[in-house]
């Protein structure tokens, strides 16, 4: 991954008009753009005009693009099992730690986050990487998460998901709106996915 190459996609996401609109909730009910998402029995993976990703889907693209699939790539020089692992291993300033993180994915990549509940980076707002201290409400945050998503996209498995989903929205529903409270908000996790996709079709990278 080059710098020109994160750089090029950083530049194209903060132009990216992001179609993001507010869930609405109507009693047991949450509605996207009027479509129905969850109701007391089920959350939907799929709308006319949506995809709603999650790991607990049925749905195929639903599924393998949620940060917990195993999706194996490299992130600045480290073999990756999915994204979810480096999630959770930012939340760590242990190096060492972090590294056994990188190789998780799936629930177990979700459930390493156990190991820092006595030292929430929330206290401080500091995230890292390999010992770097990262702020979470910095730009360099921001295109740290760029490269985090475009790297993946090198994986053909992950890209041809991506670009399977056609025009339809990419919605994750569950997503908490606040970056006090995660280290990707709905909003974060929505741009980067919608944005990605488009640029690997204006790009050309299919």
């Amino acid at each position: 991954m080059t710098k020109k190459e994160i750089l090029d996609y950083t530049k194209y996401r903060k132009n990216f008009s992001l179609d993001y609109k507010m869930l609405v909730k109507e009693g047991d009910s949450i509605f996207y753009d009027g479509e129905l998402v969850e109701d007391e029995n089920k959350k939907y993976g799929e709308g006319e005009r949506f995809i709603n990703i999650g790991y607990n889907f049925k749905n195929s693209l639903s599924r393998t693009l949620s940060n917990l699939y195993p999706m194996a790539f490299k992130f600045r020089g480290k073999k990756v099992a999915s994204i979810e692992g480096i999630m959770q291993g930012i939340k760590y300033k242990d190096r060492h730690i972090q590294n056994l993180i990188l190789k998780y994915s799936g629930i177990d990549a979700y459930h390493t986050r156990g190991a820092n509940s006595q030292d929430f980076w929330g206290n401080t707002g500091y995230l890292y990487w390999q010992g770097k201290p990262i702020r979470r409400d910095s730009e360099e945050y921001q295109i740290f998460v760029d490269e985090i998503f475009l790297s993946a996209s090198k994986n053909p498995i992950y890209r041809r998901c991506l670009l399977a989903t056609g025009d339809k929205y990419l919605l994750h529903h569950i997503g908490k709106e606040s970056i006090d409270e995660t280290v990707l908000t709905r909003y974060e996790f929505e741009l980067r996915l919608n944005s990605l996709r488009s640029y690997l079709r204006d790009t050309k990278k299919d």
